[in-house]
């Protein structure tokens, strides 16, 4: 579909269409009514990558068709956050007439926020020298002078230089609350920032008033446990990727968060855990048993959980599942649904104009 194309009417329409599919998709274990909460329709992608296409004295962004592997040029990209289409250019004609940034530049990455804070990432198929950095330090400063409050990144093989911190902190609102949150560089982050806030706030609404604790597997920086917190006497959450632990650590303390604990585990080391088949030194201190955890809350990757985890998930009576690929969320309800019926369903169009979505369940265990 062309920009043109891409009117307020056809974004609804294609709404309409993924609603229609995820009802279908849950027809059999008789869901309530469908929540369906709308992407800004452009200017929601607060990440994006570009190539960098060299040619005589220019240079400029470029995407390739997946399909065709057509080159198309890109002055400015509408999916992505109004912040990063400000400073593309900008950026690039610092670029272009300096040849210690230019030099071997392939790709570039940006990383946004709602709160105004920005990083970029420069990668290269050289070795970064200090002539390099030199220009980059000028290069930043003329962005803040701009008006950006940007961090810049090289990145070679083996070869990391940051300018200013490998971070960017993010202020997200949720049902009249801030929650501040640390994302770094090169780690994972909810890419469109709106329907983030807005997942946020309906994981808050299924939960609230809920007894006991929470188990969280795949918790990433803390994005979602640190909202969830206010809504269970205590929190256990585990993350395996060493940088999503330290930014979670960091957003426990800027959110005064008390009740939060972090593990750094995979939820399949933690299913073995729970069942008592290997103790882990990174549990030592940590007393499981004093944990009353009556909901359990998974965000896993596309491939969805594996067998085991699902077995440990059907222990608690009930369940938060947010998914991004449906498909796997509905290999996983095969033996959810024997033990568990749908209480809430939704659907969040965290990317606009593709076949994908994101959905959100939650579980409670069948009577009886």
């Amino acid at each position: 579909m062309t920009q043109s194309e891409r009117t307020p009417a056809a974004y609804q329409a294609q709404l309409a269409a993924k609603a229609q599919r995820l009802q279908a998709l849950f027809a059999g274990f008789n869901p309530p009514a469908l929540e369906v909460y709308a992407s800004p329709a452009e200017h929601y992608r607060m990440r994006a990558e570009f190539r960098l296409w060299h040619e005589k004295d220019d240079l400029y962004h470029v995407m390739f068709n997946q399909e065709s592997r057509e080159r198309i040029r890109v002055d400015q990209f509408p999916a992505a956050s109004a912040l990063i289409n400000q400073v593309m250019q900008p950026l690039l004609e610092g670029l272009r007439p300096v040849k210690a940034l230019r030099f071997k530049l392939f790709q570039i990455d940006y990383l946004s926020t709602l709160s105004g804070q920005l990083c970029i990432s420069l990668l290269y198929h050289r070795r970064l020298d200090d002539q390099w950095q030199v220009a980059a330090e000028v290069l930043r400063a003329s962005l803040q002078e701009q008006g950006f409050d940007v961090r810049i990144i090289g990145r070679a093989h083996k070869q990391k230089i940051c300018l200013g911190e490998e971070f960017v902190v993010e202020t997200l609102k949720v049902q009249g609350r801030e929650f501040i949150y640390q994302q770094v560089e090169n780690s994972f982050t909810q890419p469109n920032a709106e329907i983030n806030q807005l997942m946020l706030g309906w994981a808050q609404d299924v939960t609230r008033g809920s007894e006991g604790d929470l188990l969280e597997l795949y918790c990433g920086n803390g994005n979602f446990s640190i909202a969830l917190a206010q809504n269970f006497r205590k929190v256990l959450a585990t993350e395996i990727a060493k940088p999503s632990v330290a930014s979670a650590q960091f957003n426990i303390a800027a959110n005064c968060v008390e009740n939060l604990i972090i593990l750094r585990m995979s939820a399949e080391e933690f299913t073995m855990a729970m069942r008592g088949e290997r103790t882990f030194n990174r549990l030592e201190g940590i007393d499981l048993a004093a944990y009353q955890c009556n909901t359990i809350f998974v965000d896993p990757p596309r491939a969805g959980l594996d067998e085991a985890t699902v077995k440990l998930v059907q222990e608690y009576d009930n369940i938060l599942y947010i998914s991004c690929n449906p498909d796997t969320l509905i290999d996983n309800m095969q033996a959810l649904g024997e033990t568990h019926e749908v209480a809430r369903l939704a659907l969040f169009d965290q990317f606009p104009w593709t076949h994908h979505m994101e959905a959100g369940i939650y579980l409670r265990r069948k009577a009886g």
